[in-house]
């Protein structure tokens, strides 16, 4: 029996892992806002060394109201690696919450602070 059998069907239909593995390899974007004290402690820079280390393009920036936002693209798997990094943040820094949507595709060239 082949793993696919075993794994058994998902909504009536077999499981194709090729099928996941292209949607997990797929480029996409992704914002998110992160909340708490996360600025004047090296937040940001903690995300550019991250992203660039995960291989992302995007930008991380202080807001007016004491968020960082962050742009991120790349693949699913690297985005959700990056997720985990901006809620746990650097050693000096306490996030409270991370706010994440959908976010349309634009050309960056590595990853940088603004």
């Amino acid at each position: 029996m082949s793993v696919r059998e075993q794994a058994g069907p998902v909504s009536g239909l077999p499981v194709d892992c090729s099928l996941r593995e292209n949607l997990m390899s797929r480029k996409t974007a992704r914002r998110y806002f992160v909340r708490g004290r996360v600025q004047g402690v090296g937040y940001r820079y903690f995300v550019e060394r991250a992203a660039a280390e995960l291989g992302l393009t995007g930008y991380a920036r202080n807001l007016e109201d004491g968020r960082v936002e962050v742009y991120a693209a790349g693949t699913a798997k690297q985005l959700a690696e990056l997720a985990g990094y901006l809620r746990k943040g650097p050693l000096w820094s306490e996030v409270r919450g991370v706010d994440e949507t959908e976010a349309p595709q634009v050309e960056y060239f590595g990853f940088h602070i603004e």
